[in-house]
C-alpha cells in the first residue's frame, strides 16, 4: 500500500475507531513513516548523549535496485509479514519452508500481532507502535500471495488486468527495468500493482497458479479490520467485540478506493486530505498533514535537522524535549516491533529468519 492508505485511510479508521484528532495523526504518521524511515545508526549529540535506531524502509519502492533492497532486512518484519499458511502456531502448511513465509492476510500471526500491541499500549510509545502494527497488518491484505524473501515463489507471468487481458503496459514497463536474477523478491515482479487501491488484476505466480486480485475490495476490508484492531486498542482488549466502521462512512471509504484512480500515491493522497478537511467523514472536518522529512516534520522537531540522510559522525544539539518527541518515540516503538515479531512471534510459529 502507498501513502494514500497508509496516511490517509489509516488516519480516517482511526478517527472512525473513536480517536481524537491527535491521537489519530500520531497513528496515521506512524503507519506512513514506516515507509520513510530509511536511515539507521547511533545518533549523537552535543553533550555525549547517544540515541540507536534502526529503518524500517530503504527509498526503494523503486524496484530496480535489488541488490540494495536484499541487503536491507525490513521486508519480513515491516512490510511482508510471513502467513504460516493461514495456520495457528504449531501447525506447518507444508514441508517447505517457503510456505510459511508468504504473506496471508489476517493471518494468526497478524492477528498475534496486533494482540500484543494491544497489551502493551500503556508503553510511552504505545499509539506509535499501533501505526506501525496497523501498517504491517494491512499489508498483509496488499502483500498476500508474496513473500519478503528472494525466491521464485514470488515470479509473475502472463500478467492481465481487469478484463483477463494481457496487461502490455506492465509489461512495457517491466522491460525498462533491467531486471535480473534479483526480481523475485517481495512482489518486485509486478511493480505497485498490489499497492494500487483501485486495480483489479491477475497473473501466474512462480508455481503456474492464476491468480486473481481485486484490490478494491482488498483494501476495503483491510480498512474495516483496522477499525476493529483499533477499537479494540481503545477498549484494552483485543478479544473485544466491536463494530467497526459506520456503514455510510464505509461506503465513503469503498467509493473513494474505487473511483481515485490517479497512478501517483501522492495525487490519491492529497485528495484523501481534502476529503478529510471538507467533512466527508462522520468525524467531521478536519485538517492533517504529513512531512516525512525536513523543516516542521517530526525528525526536524526532534534533531533540528532538514537534512533527508543524516551525514556520517554528525552530532547534533540536544535538547531536554527530545526523551519525549515523536520522532524518538516512533523509533523505540519500532524497536519493540522489531524485536517481538523476529525474536517472539516468528518462532511460535517455527520461523527463524534473523
Amino acid at each position: 500500500m502507498q501513502i494514500d492508505f497508509h496516511h490517509g485511510v489509516t488516519y480516517v479508521a482511526a478517527r472512525l475507531a473513536g480517536f481524537d484528532r491527535e491521537a489519530a495523526s500520531i497513528i496515521a504518521y506512524c503507519a506512513q513513516y514506516v515507509d520513510d524511515a530509511t536511515n539507521a545508526g547511533v545518533i549523537r549529540f552535543d553533550n555525549g548523549a547517544l540515541f540507536s535506531r534502526i529503518s524500517s524502509a530503504h527509498k526503494m519502492l523503486d524496484y530496480r535496485n535489488f541488490q540494495e533492497l536484499a541487503n536491507h532486512r525490513v521486508w519480513i518484519p515491516f512490510h511482508f509479514l510471513p502467513g504460516n499458511g493461514g495456520l495457528k502456531a504449531g501447525q506447518d502448511p507444508s514441508r517447505n519452508f517457503i510456505d510459511k513465509l508468504i504473506c496471508r492476510p489476517n493471518s494468526y500471526i497478524a492477528k498475534d500481532m496486533v494482540k500484543e500491541c494491544i497489551l502493551r499500549r500503556d508503553a510511552s510509545y504505545g499509539l506509535h507502535r499501533l501505526g506501525i502494527t496497523m501498517h504491517v497488518y494491512v499489508d498483509t491484505w496488499a502483500h498476500q500471495g508474496f513473500a519478503g524473501v528472494n525466491h521464485q515463489v514470488n515470479e509473475a507471468k502472463k500478467l492481465v488486468d481487469e478484463y483477463g487481458k494481457p496487461d502490455r503496459s506492465l509489461m512495457d514497463r517491466l522491460k525498462n527495468y533491467f531486471v535480473s536474477e534479483a526480481l523475485p523478491l517481495g512482489h518486485g515482479a509486478v511493480l505497485g500493482h498490489p499497492d494500487k487501491p483501485f486495480l483489479r488484476w491477475g497473473y501466474t505466480n512462480g508455481r503456474g497458479e492464476k491468480i486473481a486480485r481485486n484490490n478494491p475490495k482488498d483494501f476495503l476490508e483491510a480498512a474495516g479490520y483496522m477499525c476493529k484492531a483499533m477499537q479494540r486498542y481503545l477498549a484494552g482488549d483485543p478479544d473485544a467485540s466491536v463494530p467497526g466502521l459506520p456503514e455510510s462512512d464505509r461506503a465513503t471509504i469503498a467509493f473513494m478506493l474505487e473511483n481515485i484512480t490517479d497512478n501517483n500515491g501522492s495525487v490519491r493522497h492529497k485528495k484523501w486530505l481534502q476529503a478529510i478537511a471538507e467533512g466527508k467523514f462522520s468525524f467531521g472536518k478536519a485538517y492533517v498533514t504529513y512531512i516525512p522529512k525536513g523543516k516542521n516534520s517530526w525528525k526536524y522537531l526532534a534533531l533540528g535537522t532538514e537534512d533527508d540522510v543524516d551525514r556520517e559522525n554528525e552530532v547534533f544539539s540536544y535538547h531536554s524535549t527530545f526523551l519525549a518527541s515523536d520522532w524518538k518515540l516512533f523509533h523505540d516503538a519500532l524497536q519493540a516491533h522489531h524485536f517481538y515479531i523476529i525474536h517472539d512471534l516468528l518462532p511460535r510459529y517455527g520461523i527463524c529468519v534473523a
